[in-house]
């Protein structure tokens, strides 16, 4: 019997689903009201792709060990760091000894995180990571304008 790609109820698939999402979209908000180009959409869909292929790699991995066999669904995850890494590292820019975008490129890489969080469905550690990761991206941003930090994206 192939394994069951539906193991999860449609309830679990629309609050980890749902989860990562509205996630992608608080980080994407930011980088729009800081006229970044990735935004809203790229940002959400980073958090919704990455939170689809761990609840995926999840559901095979129960049905696999169903079955008798053996998978690991941290390569999935594994992968997915390595994706994203490759994705974000191209809206670095370099001109001059100016480096831009660097927080785009890590709030990128981030948005996937909270994807991998939500699709494994610890959604306690979802809510302590984005009050971590929206305090950095919105809050530290105000000691770039007093002069306190260095500023990567100015």
């Amino acid at each position: 019997m192939p394994p069951d790609a539906t193991a999860f109820t449609f309830g679990e698939l629309v609050a980890r689903l749902g989860a990562a999402t509205l996630c992608g979209l608080l980080l994407g908000l930011e980088r729009e009201w800081r006229a970044k180009d990735a935004g809203l959409r790229t940002h959400a869909l980073v958090a919704l792709s990455s939170a689809v292929i761990t609840t995926s790699a999840l559901s095979l991995y129960a049905a696999v060990r169903r079955e008798g066999g053996d998978a690991d669904p941290l390569r999935v995850i594994q992968g997915l760091a390595q994706a994203i890494g490759f994705i974000s590292a191209g809206t670095i820019f370099v001109a001059r000894r100016n480096v831009r975008n660097l927080t785009t490129a890590a709030s990128l890489w981030f948005s996937a995180s909270t994807g991998i969080v939500a699709g494994a469905a610890q959604f306690t550690l979802l809510a302590v990571a984005m009050g971590f990761g929206l305090t950095i991206l919105i809050v530290m941003k105000l000691f770039d304008r007093v002069g306190l930090q260095g500023g990567e994206e100015r």
